[in-house]
């Protein structure tokens, strides 16, 4: 049975920058063949959701400190360092599966 990533993509409002970024990520991984089921949600409900997830995914800073990998992935969004952004999606997620 394939293991599958639990991912939160949170930003500000749980709306607009979270859905461009959770499509982008849902195509990143899809071609790195890293199976996850993505939640949306905003920066404030990061703390309560983190206990369900894997890995979290921030369009925002996030200045809390929470036991999940927190990846800020604005550069999906604004294009800059996309690559970079795409590379830490992947290896987050990589690290999950192999833990």
């Amino acid at each position: 049975m394939s293991k599958e990533v639990k991912i939160l993509i949170a930003c500000g409002s749980g709306i607009a920058t979270s859905t461009v970024a959770q499509e982008k990520v849902k195509k990143i991984l899809a071609g790195a063949g890293i199976p996850a089921k993505i939640t949306k949600g905003t920066v404030s409900q990061v703390a309560s959701l983190a206990g369900s997830v894997d890995v979290v995914m921030v369009t925002t800073k996030y200045p809390k400190q929470i036991d999940k990998p927190v990846v800020q992935v604005f550069g999906l969004i604004s294009g800059i360092n996309e690559a970079k952004v795409a590379q830490e999606v992947i290896d987050a997620c990589r690290a999950v599966l192999d833990a």
